[in-house]
């Protein structure tokens, strides 16, 4: 039986795991012409780790460790990104909120927490709080040893967009559990992986996913063969991702 043209929008595509990036296996393994065959919008980062990504229109923005916002080219690669085709709705505004009352609130117009959703944000910011990791040579770290050298930055009375999604915790390790936010400023001037912010005020997008589709490297030798710790997979990702 085929599947209807509108499947396409509740499906949502990742390329790699998390658990892949705890024990560092950070190669690119997937270009990025390829990625955005699955989607127009998402969020990643490139080979090393080096930077974070926002992909908008299916262009692709990476935030570096100097805190520099530039266009990614076609031919670079990707170790783990977030993809899907835009269709998402209006929930209505937003106003005075921190990370933790985003959130929670987010859930709330979610009405569940089982599901995979893209959540988006076009707003204005009293504070943003963002990071960046410093881009990565092999022999690579570990992802929590990649902490030390992440690049923090801060902005104040900042408009854009915040882009990222919510993985249920039933599927910790494959994803990060709960939700995963990068920004990019309206100028192309900032951005980069949310650590913490104000919202002044804004309008929240949310897109309920009934597919999640898990690509896997399956040409990587160093993924084939690598043995994971899974007793402390969970903990490892929440300790590097907040």
């Amino acid at each position: 039986m085929s599947r209807g043209l509108g499947d396409v929008y509740k499906r949502q595509y990742q390329h790699g795991t998390l658990a892949m990036l705890v024990p560092g296996l950070f190669a690119g393994t997937q270009k990025i012409e390829e990625l955005l065959q699955h989607g127009n919008t998402g969020i990643g980062t490139l080979t090393g780790l080096d930077g974070e990504l926002v992909i908008i229109d299916s262009k692709v923005y990476q935030v570096n460790a100097q805190g520099a916002v530039r266009e990614v080219g076609s031919e670079e690669e990707v170790p783990f990104a977030n993809v899907h085709y835009q269709a998402d709705k209006s929930v209505g505004k937003l106003q005075g909120l921190d990370l933790s009352g985003f959130q929670k609130t987010v859930l709330e117009r979610l009405q569940t927490a089982n599901l995979f959703a893209a959540v988006r944000v076009e707003g204005r910011f009293t504070q943003m709080h963002t990071r960046a990791v410093l881009p990565q040579q092999p022999p690579y770290p570990t992802l929590t040893e990649t902490a030390s050298g992440q690049k923090e930055f801060n902005a104040e009375n900042i408009k854009g967009t915040l882009i990222g999604y919510y993985s249920p915790d039933l599927y910790a390790g494959a994803v990060s559990p709960g939700f995963h936010l990068h920004f990019l400023d309206a100028d192309h001037h900032m951005g980069g992986h949310i650590l913490g912010f104000e919202l002044d005020s804004g309008e929240l997008f949310l897109q309920k996913f009934s597919d999640f589709q898990l690509h896997l490297p399956t040409t990587n030798d160093a993924f084939l063969k690598q043995k994971f710790d899974t007793a402390t997979l969970v903990a490892d990702i929440r300790k590097a991702e907040n």
